[in-house]
């Protein structure tokens, strides 16, 4: 099948003023419960992996060989996109398995090095109709091999993220407004100011990465304020880890594939149709 290109999704949500989630998967149901979620509100579908996830479905060929299967019947449209690329390889592996997005991330470098990096994946992924992602600033917290220790990272800077726009033609950017990858080990607080000054300096869609357990009234303000991708994984990990202990605590619960694992499917679909809700500004907080 032909994935949408992400940005195709990014530029319709930012003409609308929403956001659409970008939801983690590393299963054929993970998948599955993320396409389900989008065909019930006809809303489209962002499905994204980083290496990890991909290592545990054997591959990028695999990887997309996954999500076949889990689209078959699907209504609404889906784009695949790759998380957090540190290698101009990792993107041209996963364009060449059939991936329609991808994300290369050289925020740790130099302001010079990223843009370099950013340009040479542009140019093997645009001419093949792909959509590239790249980020500015640094978020806490661990997202596969990268981990950023402190309270704080370096923000997003408004002139750099202008300056790098303009240099690359990225078609869309990750900024770094304060959330955290993974669970928050302090209270967060979006840095909202500075996401009007980047919104006013940038005409691209913007990315809000560790929109788990952010507030949902922080991240709609957000979305107000010029996010379009908002990304999630630790919030479908967590639904589907306490239903799978709550399932098995259950009086006379009996082991089988279906008693065991259907639930936290289940879990996984319902938070992701409530976060797509919020997203798209149908639900208020």
């Amino acid at each position: 099948m032909n994935f949408v290109p992400m940005q195709e999704l990014l530029e319709l949500g930012r003409r609308k003023g929403i956001a659409y989630g970008a939801f983690e998967f590393w299963s054929v149901e993970t998948a599955r419960a993320a396409i389900k979620a989008g065909s019930n509100l006809g809303l489209p579908v962002i499905l994204q992996c980083g290496q990890t996830e991909i290592d545990m479905m054997g591959g990028f060929e695999e990887t997309v060989a996954t999500v076949v299967i889990a689209a078959r019947g699907a209504t609404v449209p889906i784009a695949l996109h790759l998380d957090h690329a540190l290698t101009y390889e990792a993107c041209n592996a996963a364009i060449n398995a059939g991936f329609s997005s991808v994300m290369i991330d050289l925020s740790a470098k130099p302001l010079e090095e990223n843009i370099k990096g950013t340009i040479q994946v542009l140019e093997r992924a645009h001419p093949a109709g792909i959509t590239v992602e790249a980020e500015l600033g640094r978020l806490v917290g661990e997202e596969g091999p990268l981990v950023v220790k402190g309270p704080e990272a370096a923000q997003t800077d408004p002139e750099e993220a202008k300056r790098f726009v303009e240099a690359t033609g990225i078609d869309c950017l990750a900024v770094s407004i304060g959330t955290q990858h993974g669970q928050y080990k302090f209270e967060p607080k979006l840095n909202i100011p500075r996401l009007k000054k980047i919104h006013e300096a940038v005409k691209v869609p913007l990315v809000l990465h560790g929109g788990s357990c952010t507030p949902m009234a922080q991240v709609q303000d957000s979305i107000r304020n010029g996010i379009n991708k908002v990304n999630i994984c630790t919030d479908i990990v967590l639904a589907m880890g306490k239903q799978y202990v709550a399932t098995q605590s259950m009086n006379n619960f009996k082991y089988t594939t279906a008693n065991l694992f259907t639930p936290s499917n289940e879990a996984a679909q319902k938070t992701i149709e409530e976060k797509m809700r919020a997203f798209a500004l149908l639900d208020k907080y």
